[in-house]
Protein backbone atom coordinates (compact mmCIF):
# COMPACT_ATOMS: atom_id res chain seq x y z
CA UNK A 1 0.00 0.00 0.00
CA UNK A 2 2.73 2.21 1.29
CA UNK A 3 3.99 1.14 -2.53
CA UNK A 4 1.19 2.24 -4.28
CA UNK A 5 0.88 5.82 -2.48
CA UNK A 6 4.84 6.73 -2.64
CA UNK A 7 4.63 5.33 -6.12
CA UNK A 8 1.26 7.88 -7.19
CA UNK A 9 2.97 10.98 -5.25
CA UNK A 10 6.24 10.45 -7.31
CA UNK A 11 4.23 10.09 -10.56
CA UNK A 12 2.85 13.58 -9.93
CA UNK A 13 5.79 15.49 -8.68
CA UNK A 14 7.09 14.49 -12.09
CA UNK A 15 4.25 16.61 -13.61
CA UNK A 16 4.02 19.18 -10.83
CA UNK A 17 4.83 21.96 -13.70
CA UNK A 18 2.13 21.03 -15.92
CA UNK A 19 -0.21 20.57 -12.86
CA UNK A 20 0.68 24.28 -12.11
CA UNK A 21 -0.03 25.17 -15.95
CA UNK A 22 -3.51 23.70 -15.80
CA UNK A 23 -4.38 25.89 -12.53
CA UNK A 24 -3.07 28.82 -14.91
CA UNK A 25 -4.90 27.76 -17.95
CA UNK A 26 -7.96 27.68 -15.72
CA UNK A 27 -7.40 31.04 -14.44
CA UNK A 28 -6.86 32.34 -18.16
CA UNK A 29 -10.05 31.04 -19.67
CA UNK A 30 -11.86 32.27 -16.68
CA UNK A 31 -10.74 35.42 -17.67
CA UNK A 32 -11.44 34.81 -21.15
CA UNK A 33 -14.68 34.40 -20.54
CA UNK A 34 -15.44 37.55 -18.82
CA UNK A 35 -14.24 39.33 -21.24
CA UNK A 36 -16.42 37.50 -23.67
CA UNK A 37 -19.54 38.22 -21.82
CA UNK A 38 -18.20 42.22 -21.62
CA UNK A 39 -17.60 42.12 -25.32
CA UNK A 40 -20.95 40.07 -26.24
CA UNK A 41 -22.79 43.00 -23.49
CA UNK A 42 -21.19 45.64 -25.52
CA UNK A 43 -22.49 44.49 -29.22
CA UNK A 44 -25.79 44.39 -27.57
CA UNK A 45 -25.80 47.43 -26.65
CA UNK A 46 -24.16 48.26 -30.17
CA UNK A 47 -26.76 46.43 -32.47
CA UNK A 48 -29.49 48.32 -30.52
CA UNK A 49 -27.95 51.48 -31.23
CA UNK A 50 -28.15 49.92 -35.04
CA UNK A 51 -24.30 50.41 -35.54
CA UNK A 52 -23.41 46.87 -36.94
CA UNK A 53 -20.94 48.28 -39.60
CA UNK A 54 -18.94 49.87 -36.17
CA UNK A 55 -19.70 46.29 -34.77
CA UNK A 56 -18.09 44.67 -38.06
CA UNK A 57 -15.20 47.05 -37.62
CA UNK A 58 -14.20 46.47 -33.91
CA UNK A 59 -14.73 42.43 -34.46
CA UNK A 60 -11.70 42.76 -36.97
CA UNK A 61 -10.02 45.03 -34.70
CA UNK A 62 -10.69 42.51 -31.79
CA UNK A 63 -9.13 39.73 -33.98
CA UNK A 64 -6.25 42.15 -35.17
CA UNK A 65 -5.30 43.05 -31.15
CA UNK A 66 -5.55 38.39 -30.20
CA UNK A 67 -3.32 37.83 -33.08
CA UNK A 68 -0.84 40.57 -32.40
CA UNK A 69 -0.91 39.53 -28.38
CA UNK A 70 -0.42 35.99 -29.86
CA UNK A 71 2.49 36.96 -31.66
CA UNK A 72 4.15 39.01 -29.00
CA UNK A 73 3.39 36.06 -26.52
CA UNK A 74 5.29 33.29 -29.15
CA UNK A 75 7.98 36.09 -29.38
CA UNK A 76 8.32 36.85 -25.42
CA UNK A 77 8.67 32.98 -25.09
CA UNK A 78 11.14 32.47 -28.19
CA UNK A 79 13.30 35.29 -26.71
CA UNK A 80 13.05 34.17 -23.03
CA UNK A 81 14.24 30.90 -24.31
CA UNK A 82 16.91 31.98 -26.09
CA UNK A 83 17.96 34.52 -23.18
CA UNK A 84 17.90 31.24 -21.03
CA UNK A 85 20.21 29.48 -23.68
CA UNK A 86 22.94 32.45 -23.79
CA UNK A 87 23.20 32.66 -20.37
CA UNK A 88 24.52 28.77 -19.64
CA UNK A 89 26.55 29.33 -22.41
CA UNK A 90 27.94 32.16 -21.07
CA UNK A 91 28.27 30.28 -17.55
CA UNK A 92 30.54 27.97 -19.54
CA UNK A 93 32.81 30.36 -21.06
CA UNK A 94 36.32 30.36 -20.17
CA UNK A 95 35.48 26.95 -18.39
CA UNK A 96 37.39 24.08 -19.70
CA UNK A 97 35.60 21.22 -21.81
CA UNK A 98 36.00 19.09 -18.97
CA UNK A 99 33.91 21.33 -16.28
CA UNK A 100 31.33 21.93 -19.21
CA UNK A 101 31.00 17.82 -19.87
CA UNK A 102 30.76 17.45 -16.70
CA UNK A 103 28.31 20.64 -15.55
CA UNK A 104 26.02 18.66 -18.31
CA UNK A 105 26.41 15.37 -17.27
CA UNK A 106 25.25 16.03 -13.63
CA UNK A 107 22.07 14.82 -13.65
CA UNK A 108 22.60 11.46 -15.65
CA UNK A 109 25.69 10.70 -13.68
CA UNK A 110 24.01 11.43 -10.44
CA UNK A 111 21.08 9.14 -11.51
CA UNK A 112 23.33 6.05 -13.59
CA UNK A 113 25.30 6.44 -10.18
CA UNK A 114 22.94 5.81 -7.62
CA UNK A 115 21.34 3.20 -9.84
CA UNK A 116 25.10 1.32 -10.20
CA UNK A 117 25.00 1.85 -6.28
CA UNK A 118 21.38 0.24 -5.73
CA UNK A 119 22.57 -2.84 -8.19
CA UNK A 120 25.88 -3.63 -6.58
CA UNK A 121 24.36 -3.78 -2.60
CA UNK A 122 21.41 -5.89 -4.57
CA UNK A 123 23.90 -8.33 -6.45
CA UNK A 124 25.84 -8.12 -3.31
CA UNK A 125 23.55 -8.96 -0.83
CA UNK A 126 22.08 -12.08 -3.28
CA UNK A 127 26.19 -13.10 -3.28
CA UNK A 128 26.44 -13.09 0.51
CA UNK A 129 23.00 -15.41 0.52
CA UNK A 130 24.08 -17.73 -1.87
CA UNK A 131 26.98 -18.10 -0.09
CA UNK A 132 26.23 -18.80 3.09
CA UNK A 133 23.32 -21.02 2.16
CA UNK A 134 20.27 -18.33 3.27
CA UNK A 135 16.85 -19.86 2.05
CA UNK A 136 15.70 -18.22 -1.53
CA UNK A 137 12.67 -16.48 -0.17
CA UNK A 138 14.49 -15.46 2.90
CA UNK A 139 16.94 -13.62 1.15
CA UNK A 140 14.38 -12.10 -1.51
CA UNK A 141 12.03 -11.05 1.50
CA UNK A 142 15.53 -8.88 2.97
CA UNK A 143 16.84 -7.67 -0.44
CA UNK A 144 13.12 -6.76 -1.83
CA UNK A 145 11.81 -5.59 1.07
CA UNK A 146 9.03 -2.82 1.04
CA UNK A 147 11.55 -0.01 1.38
CA UNK A 148 13.53 -0.91 -1.77
CA UNK A 149 9.81 -1.65 -3.43
CA UNK A 150 9.01 2.48 -2.25
CA UNK A 151 12.70 3.29 -3.43
CA UNK A 152 12.34 1.67 -6.48
CA UNK A 153 8.51 2.88 -7.28
CA UNK A 154 9.44 6.16 -6.29
CA UNK A 155 12.27 6.49 -9.13
CA UNK A 156 10.82 4.74 -12.06
CA UNK A 157 7.62 6.69 -11.43
CA UNK A 158 9.06 10.41 -11.35
CA UNK A 159 11.40 9.77 -14.33
CA UNK A 160 8.53 8.14 -16.39
CA UNK A 161 5.63 10.05 -15.24
CA UNK A 162 7.31 13.22 -15.73
CA UNK A 163 8.26 12.24 -19.58
CA UNK A 164 4.42 11.51 -19.47
CA UNK A 165 3.54 14.93 -18.93
CA UNK A 166 6.30 16.68 -21.03
CA UNK A 167 4.32 15.41 -23.99
CA UNK A 168 2.18 17.85 -25.71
Amino acid sequence: MLTLFSSLISFLMGGLPKILELFQDRADKKHELALAAMQTERELTLKKAGLEAQERIEHIQTEQIQINAEVTNNQTAMQERQALYAHDIALGQGASIWVTNMRAATRSVITYGMFIMFMFVEVFGFYYAWHTDVAFDVALNHLWDDETQIIWACIVSFWFGGQAFKSK
